[in-house]
């Protein structure tokens, strides 16, 4: 093998372990999603809605403007008191007066 070679070939395989590293974050965070108004008082993950400043902080059971992660594809299967489901998307409901 020649010099040319052996660092083309060396070239290529730097190149495709990048390519697989930048690639398992974005299969990690696909396994999760963000799911509104399931988390119970206090139990929400990070970056909910107003009124709430980060996790843990929400202040009323299945907040509409507070998530939780959960599996990817359950979150509209997701069953609440009231024959309510999760949303992928904030809610109006159940949504603490400032």
């Amino acid at each position: 093998m020649t010099k040319a070679n052996l660092s083309r070939d060396l070239v290529l395989a730097a190149s495709l372990l990048s390519a697989l590293a930048a690639a398992a974050p974005a299969q990690a965070e696909s396994k999760t999603e963000k799911c509104f108004g399931v988390a119970l008082k206090g139990a929400n993950d990070c970056a909910a809605g107003a009124g709430t400043t980060c996790a843990g902080t929400s202040a009323i059971d299945y907040q509409g403007n507070s998530w939780k992660f959960v599996p990817a594809g359950t979150c509209a299967t997701l069953k609440i008191p009231g024959d309510r489901v999760g949303s992928l998307t904030a809610l109006e409901r159940n949504v603490p007066k400032r």
